[in-house]
């Protein structure tokens, strides 16, 4: 087995490494979601950590890692009986982004199951998992139904997987780890909330602290065994460490006061539902123990409050989270009971040992002046001299300059009007793209359709279309009894329809003839509303804007809403119209990504009054315009021209471009839910020309 480097060796990221040990102290804490920037060696910390955990007793030969103490009654390889079992390390079990429904839950072998009644199950990582770490990279890259399981089960603590009334039930309790880079897309806010803490990691802007990280970094790759043993000290301490407060956490306090002000908080900064009170709680409790004390105190409390509430306050993928401390310390103090505190504990020795430096000390941002109780860390600086991770800023777009005689000049960017419910634009026709929620398409979850034979791995079975297959071969097979006589060549698979997630793609004017301050808020408004909903319905996003002479991808195809927002927040207006050159830049990008993506459909957005006045190529700039909206519509591409024209004369050049797109438009009014009917009619009814139209052009 490789070597893993060591959790005492990772320099800073106090909060991380907090949140992951009073997790290993105390997993009804409810896991970790880990979001940060890449390159910030968050799956280091967490790799290393599974090699802190004690070893953990299991049945012997039981697949489902039963305790010999208390087997679960109602394990698969059950029952078991009474022994002193065997012992074996803490697993990690990692999740790929890619897995299937049947590798993280476990399968059936339907045609056993049909035939014989037997209940042939092969277990899923969430049985490997048991009684040690599952920890999933990208989490917010998984497809949510797999997301909603894996939450389900770390929440109940074991595994339900039924088919066809076939079922099977295993314990599973483990400790969750996620990790996702905020610029890829956001968790929906009831999957955050099932997290139990969240930390925000950033690289260090300290560059002695960046060279110790290089120069560890270096050391284990030349020589992982020996970088290994000079840390193991501080390993076997911190192992110890461990150990101690989960013997101790049964003997924690939790009084009265302490809830009182737990209750208080999660009621000050108005989260949803009461699990945030109960993870505060359960928090609160570890970090008592970790401290090596058996009485809660308000600094445990407010620790607690700074890693279970920040993801819990988001009302919107557009909202940063975060706490607001002063605010905190208020509500703390006003609900601060009249209990006496317990003693403060003496700081510990300055050799790392394991009574140094608890969390309960409450250092800035959280971690304790003594980066949450990490012994220190050899040769390199302390932890305790590590500043707590900033948060990393989004990258600005590239500054645009005014051009003399194009136009209008170049004017500061003005803020977006309140966003509003928009009304659905889908792309016609039945895709086969990720599971979403905008169009219709072939999922694996959905409503069910008819029925295929299987093509690898049966997933889904379509119970009746099996019957009827294995119906006529009954005799011929020597069926004698009341079972049916199945074989592979009769199963079924379920065909299912349901939604898909699309590329909407924005091609946003930024010229002269945009740059009234009231018009372009209201525009921008209507575009953060459209995010907002490409948001819920997990699609993924592109930003490309024109101005003055040219057009530029603003922000490339991601799933990620809150980095398009900030690209729109920041967008400047001025300049002449190269409306041409959008559509072409758009087409470039739909190209690109119809090559990386194949299965997932565009909708191209074109926020625009229709005006063409000039670029950087030469021609009649109306005539170039339609010209590059033939290429979109020859390719059957959606699309959607919000017209942005306002005033009492309009001259309509927006519902011209839809025509030539072989979409529709809509006006800023008309895109309000509220505002018309049946937008989503028109939109596909738009489409159904493309293929005509095309033709006639050619000819």
């Amino acid at each position: 087995m490789s070597t893993r480097y060591p959790f005492t060796a990772v320099v800073g990221m106090d909060d991380l490494r907090l949140a992951l040990l009073l997790n290993a102290v105390s997993p009804a804490v409810g896991g970790v979601l880990v979001r940060g920037e890449k390159g910030t060696a968050k799956s280091t910390a967490v790799r290393a950590l599974a090699e802190l955990l004690p070893v953990v007793p299991v049945v012997a030969g039981c697949r489902f890692s039963c305790d010999p103490a208390s087997p679960d009654p109602g394990c698969p390889d059950g029952p078991h009986e009474a022994g002193p079992g065997a012992e074996r390390p803490a697993r990690m079990v990692e999740l790929p982004v890619g897995a299937s429904e049947d590798r993280l839950v476990g399968s059936l072998d339907i045609e056993k199951a049909l035939a014989e009644g037997v209940k042939a199950f092969e277990p899923g990582l969430l049985a490997d998992a048991h009684r040690g770490i599952l920890y999933v990279d990208e989490v917010n890259l998984l497809h949510d139904h797999l997301i909603d399981l894996l939450l389900d089960a770390a929440a109940m603590g074991f595994s339900h997987v039924e088919r066809e009334g076939v079922s099977v039930r295993h314990a599973a309790r483990f400790l969750l780890v996620g990790t996702m880079n905020p610029e890829e897309g956001e968790l929906r806010p009831q999957l955050l909330d099932r997290f139990g803490l969240t930390v925000e990691v950033a690289a260090s802007r300290d560059p002695e602290q960046r060279v110790e990280v290089v120069r560890r970094r270096l050391a284990f790759e030349d020589d992982p065994a020996a970088f290994a043993a000079r840390w193991a000290g501080e390993e076997a301490a911190l192992r110890g460490r461990i150990v101690a407060a989960r013997a101790l956490l049964p003997q924690v306090v939790l009084g009265d006061a302490v809830l009182l002000q737990i209750a208080a908080t999660c009621a000050a900064f108005e989260v949803d539902g009461m699990r945030a009170d109960i993870v505060m709680a359960r928090t609160a409790t570890a970090l008592a123990a970790w401290a090596g004390r058996t009485e809660v105190t308000s600094e445990d409390v407010r620790q607690a409050a700074l890693l279970a509430l920040p993801h819990r306050r988001r009302r919107s993928p557009f909202d940063a989270p975060g706490l607001d401390e002063d605010k905190l310390d208020e509500t703390l103090e006003q609900f601060k009971g009249e209990d006496p505190e317990p003693d403060p504990e003496p700081d510990g020795p300055d050799d790392g040992g394991p009574g140094d430096g608890g969390p309960g000390d409450g250092g800035p941002g959280g971690g304790g002046p003594d980066g949450g109780g990490i012994p220190p860390q050899g040769d390199g600086p302390a932890p305790e001299d590590v500043p707590a991770p900033e948060e990393a800023p989004l990258p600005e777009p590239a500054p645009q300059k005014a051009e003399a005689g194009a136009g209008s000049g170049e004017r500061a960017a003005v803020k977006a009007a309140e966003p509003f419910r928009t009304k659905v634009l889908s792309v016609p026709g039945l895709g086969e793209g990720a599971a979403g929620r905008r169009s219709r398409a072939r999922t694996e979850h959905g409503r069910t359709t008819g029925s295929v034979r299987p093509r690898g791995a049966l997933t889904k079975l379509h119970l009746a279309a099996t019957v009827q297959a294995a119906a006529p071969h009954q005799k011929a097979r020597g069926r004698t009894g009341r079972g049916l006589v199945v074989r592979r060549d009769d199963l079924r698979q379920a065909t299912r329809e349901g939604r898909e997630g699309n590329l909407v793609l924005f091609a946003v004017d930024a010229s002269g003839s945009m740059a009234a301050r009231q018009r372009m808020s209201a525009v921008k408004g209507a575009v953060l509303s459209l995010l907002l909903d490409a948001y819920q319905r997990r699609d993924k996003v592109g930003l490309v804007t024109f101005r003055g002479r040219d057009a530029e991808v603003a922000l490339p195809p991601t799933s990620s809403v809150d980095a398009a927002a900030a690209r729109l927040e920041q967008l400047p207006t001025g300049g002449r119209t190269p409306l041409s050159a959008g559509l072409l830049k758009a087409h470039d990008v739909l190209r690109v990504e119809r090559l990386r993506d194949p299965s997932r459909r565009p909708l191209l957005v074109v926020v625009t009054d229709g005006r063409a006045t000039g670029g950087r190529a030469a021609g009649d700039p109306v005539a170039l315009a339609a010209r590059a909206a033939w290429l979109h519509a020859a390719e059957g591409t959606a699309s959607v021209v919000v017209d942005c024209e306002t005033g009492p004369v309009r001259l309509g050049l927006a519902g011209q471009l839809a025509r030539e797109l072989g979409g529709t438009a809509v006006t800023l009014d008309e895109l309000r839910a509220d505002s018309i009917a049946g937008l989503v009619r028109d939109v596909q009814a738009g489409q159904a020309g493309h293929a005509a139209q095309a033709t006639r052009r050619a000819a």
